[in-house]
């Protein structure tokens, strides 16, 4: 069976076909091409902007894909796109495209959720078997696993996402959004050797993100001219508190579930630090950590061509009137 997966919740404009062999198990990826919306340094992107990106871009990146995959119309048993959460503006453009070409190519439709998108192909990359999932992104962080045939959501942030807090503090610093804030952070971080110290705010099993924002953006104004710190230290300390934050309460699901494994997914996983720090702690657990590369932790096409692949081979569809979105 084939699929074709469209995927724009944010600035990230993706399109994949898969194969699975459905005798074999054996899962092929055909295409997976992406475009991003980038704005300039200490800007974000907005849903308008964002949305006119996506539908300026998305026939070329469908043709790149069948043409890639070289893979015919006929051969795709179906299409595949996000229906949520993300940005609404840029879901709907996504959405009206891949409700025409259903209706074009004859073809059933399948709504897929974004975050079971992100766990799904990282399962299916790594080879996680049922691993606690700590999924981050610039929309999104939660600490989820699988219990009595459903993710259930352990943890999550009460207020902003990791990756929306680590964005925000680029545009601050007015680091580049070329390839991304969070991997211009990353690098800064790399030469940092003050450590500043930030509040560190978890609640239970639930973290929040955005008193530290406030924070080191006090700090960044006051003290950056002055040079009593410089903007890798800031970047360095906000990597590792914020990281911290997340390793302790994706400990705290592994022993309450009693879970080896931990998967990362979502933008921020391709961080390395994080998964540096995460390798530590499932080490002292006896455990192991599960992550993947950019071409498949950063919002892409083929997570969605998968997950809803996974679920019409169960006989899952979604009605045309049905095939809408959900921010």
């Amino acid at each position: 069976m084939i699929a074709i997966g469209l995927e724009g919740s944010a600035n990230k404009l993706g399109v994949g076909i898969i194969k699975h062999d459905l005798e074999t198990g054996k899962v092929t990826v055909l295409s997976n091409i992406r475009h991003t919306h980038v704005t300039p340094p200490g800007t974000g992107f907005l849903p308008r902007d964002t949305a006119a990106h996506h539908r300026a871009h998305i026939i070329p990146v469908i043709q790149q894909a069948l043409k890639t995959a070289n893979v015919k119309v006929k051969d795709v048993n179906c299409i595949c796109y996000t229906k949520g959460p993300g940005m609404g503006a840029p879901l709907v453009s996504v959405a009206v495209v891949a409700r025409t070409l259903a209706l074009l190519w004859e073809k059933p439709i399948v709504a897929v959720n974004h975050c079971i998108g992100h766990i799904e192909m990282g399962r299916e990359i790594t080879g996680a078997n049922n691993p606690v999932v700590l999924y981050v992104s610039g929309g999104n962080t939660q600490v989820i696993a699988y219990s009595e045939h459903r993710y259930r959501i352990f943890g999550e942030t009460l207020d902003i996402a990791v990756g929306n807090c680590l964005d925000r503090f680029a545009r601050i610093l007015n680091l580049p959004n070329d390839p991304s804030p969070g991997y211009n952070i990353e690098q800064y971080a790399k030469r940092g050797t003050k450590f500043i110290e930030l509040p560190y705010t978890v609640k239970g099993m639930d973290v929040s993100f955005s008193g530290i924002l406030s924070n080191i953006e006090v700090i960044a104004k006051e003290q950056l001219s002055t040079g009593q710190v410089t903007p890798e230290d800031l970047c360095y300390s906000l990597q590792e508190t914020l990281f911290a934050m997340l390793v302790e309460t994706t400990e705290r699901a592994m022993a309450h579930i009693g879970s080896q494994e931990v998967l990362i997914v979502g933008g921020v996983g391709c961080n390395l630090r994080l998964q540096e720090m995460m390798a530590q702690m499932a080490e002292q657990r006896n455990g192991k950590v599960f992550a993947t590369d950019e071409r498949f932790c950063i919002d892409n096409g083929i997570m969605i061509a998968h997950a809803g692949l996974l679920a019409y081979r169960t006989g899952y569809t979604t009605s045309l009137e049905k095939a809408t979105c959900t921010q």
